[in-house]
């Protein structure tokens, strides 16, 4: 077997022998799973409040980051330090970490050699021990791109039918009922992620949401089409969310700005709305030829 067909691992954090790395992997995980209490509006120390909404890490990265296609971190310290085109410089670990608490969770940044930070990075740093370099299952498997625009109606009827029950007809999610955070997530409004995170990023969302929703679904057995995935992240792009200020400082190097970056400027002649919409193929097929000029 291949390392990207290896068996998916399983990290049990709480197998380790007891001691401070135990300790300091557990909280990481804590802190994934629980960031809205821990690093968050319900810390007990208001210089813990870096999470701007209530939100957790494990929101998006499912299983406290153990899930396959999930947006696992099983496998992530094999891909830092890496340059990331976001800001066009490399970054590490803990970089791409305050990159998710300034973007999907609203807030501001860790000291990097902060106690939280360190639990964080060691606790990806565990799950990715067991991981095989090259393991597939990182991500989420790439959607089929349409030949037309996105569609936010669409993506209405596709939401009523399937994401209503956890996530609400409002969008807000549905609150824990013993404590602060949330069974399931906001989707949009004043809680939920902000314009410059990448799940406001059409093509981003539905890779994840095709592979993992509705709930309890897996990659190899979705219930949406990557149509039905592709409008419905639409429609839940087009709904109000908290904004990010100076998203025109992002990708420096246009060239290696995303095909479906909904926000200005860009190195071609296609419209803010194909970028945002689609169709994506036109743009990608101009880049290839561009680039082979």
């Amino acid at each position: 077997m291949t390392p990207a067909h290896a068996e998916w691992p399983e990290p049990d954090p709480a197998l380790l022998a007891d001691g401070p790395h135990k300790d300091e992997v557990l909280y990481g995980e804590a802190l994934i799973r629980r960031t809205y209490e821990l690093a968050g509006p319900g810390a007990s120390s208001l210089s813990l409040r870096y999470a701007g909404n209530n939100l957790a890490c494990g929101s998006c990265h499912l299983d406290g980051g153990r899930r396959r296609y999930g947006l696992s971190f099983i496998g992530v310290t094999d891909a830092y330090p890496r340059n990331m085109a976001r800001e066009n410089a490399e970054q590490s670990l803990a970089q791409r970490i305050n990159g998710c608490f300034e973007r999907s969770m609203n807030g501001r940044p860790l000291p990097e050699d902060s106690r939280e930070m360190a639990a964080m990075v060691a606790y990806i740093e565990f799950l990715s021990e067991a991981a095989p370099a090259g393991m597939e299952g990182r991500g989420a498997p790439a959607v089929a791109l349409l030949d037309r625009p996105a569609d936010p109606a669409r993506g209405e009827l596709v939401y009523r039918s399937n994401c209503v029950t956890c996530h609400g007809a409002d969008g807000q999610g549905l609150r824990n009922t013993d404590g602060p955070g949330y069974a399931y997530p906001p989707l949009w409004g004043p809680d939920s992620f902000n314009t410059g995170a990448g799940m406001h990023r059409i093509i981003t969302a539905a890779n994840f949401i095709r592979a993992n929703m509705p709930y309890g679904v897996t990659h190899d057995a979705p219930q949406l089409t990557d149509e039905q995935a592709i409008d419905v992240a639409a429609f839940i792009n087009v709904q109000a969310r908290p904004e990010r200020r100076n998203l025109d400082r992002d990708y420096p190097n246009r060239a290696l700005k995303p095909v479906d970056a909904p926000f200005p400027p860009y190195d071609d002649d296609f419209s803010q709305e194909q970028h945002t919409f689609g169709p994506w193929p036109p743009i990608t097929a101009a880049r290839e030829t561009r680039a082979h000029r």
